[in-house]
């Protein structure tokens, strides 16, 4: 891992572990995409969710969504984060179409729809090897924190 990669992560999200659903930024394209990475490991299930079979909830794969846009919109915004935070505002048309299992890797695709002050819409999928997983439209609305 990239530590001063994953500090540029720390720096933009206030998500901490074990709510921390990035682990690496793959590609930024200012002002119109991001790409992520989360790696799944046995230790991100929870032992009550199907127990007899682990499958990564799929509210943490809209999480690991949302923060991808988070992070967006941190990189994206030059005054950055000391007293600015984004929250999930809207989620629509979310659809799952794989299980996600311990040992994959979530690549988080974050597209900017449409931006009217103060709310972000994105367009955001997960794939695993080039694999859809999981599509969904998100609303961010950035708030000031004074």
């Amino acid at each position: 891992m990239d530590i001063n990669k994953f500090d540029k992560i720390l720096k933009c999200l206030p998500h901490r572990f074990p709510f921390l659903l990035i682990d690496k930024i793959l590609e930024n394209v200012p002002n119109i995409s991001i790409t992520t990475l989360k790696n799944i490991s046995s230790n991100d299930f929870f032992l009550g969710h199907f127990p007899k079979k682990l499958v990564y909830p799929g509210v943490l794969i809209l999480e690991s969504i949302a923060q991808s846009c988070g992070l967006f919109c941190a990189l994206n915004n030059q005054k950055l984060l000391k007293n600015e935070l984004y929250y999930l505002s809207n989620i629509q048309n979310s659809k799952f179409k794989k299980l996600v299992l311990p040992g994959d890797q979530l690549i988080i695709k974050i597209i900017l729809k449409n931006y009217i002050f103060p709310a972000y819409k994105f367009f955001g999928t997960v794939l695993i090897q080039d694999v859809l997983i999981c599509s969904a439209t998100l609303t961010l609305i950035k708030k000031n924190l004074n």
